[in-house]
């Protein structure tokens, strides 16, 4: 998978959608998982979904149902649309790379450098 780039980050405003984007450098392989993670200030890192990438199918915790989607495109990209943003979702937002769809961190071998979030009431 190489290196993974995440964009799409920012200001925003409460009730607002935001679409973070997570490119690999390299074809993603059928049998990874693709995580997303947030990590506010002060806080650990925190699971909002990962997506099986040959089958496309999607993991989301309870907290994520319902606003968080993940999809993809192509052989080494995927987003997370994040819809009616709160300023509780202000942080970095990472991808990586793992081979199951844990909630578990140190269980994705490969991360991204993250990109910043910040929504305003």
């Amino acid at each position: 998978q190489g290196q993974l780039t995440e964009s799409g980050g920012g200001l925003a405003q409460a009730g607002d959608s935001l679409r973070l984007s997570c490119a690999a450098s390299s074809r993603i392989y059928s049998s990874h998982v693709i995580g997303w993670f947030r990590q506010g200030p002060g806080k650990e890192r925190e699971y909002v979904g990962s997506m099986r990438w040959g089958r496309g199918s999607t993991y989301y915790p309870d907290s994520a149902k319902g606003r968080f989607t993940i999809s993809k495109d192509g052989p080494n990209t995927v987003y997370l649309q994040i819809n009616a943003l709160e300023p509780e979702d202000s942080g970095v937002y990472f991808c990586a790379v793992g081979t199951s769809p844990s909630s578990v961190a140190s269980e994705y071998f490969r991360w991204g450098q993250g990109t910043q979030v910040t929504v305003s009431s």
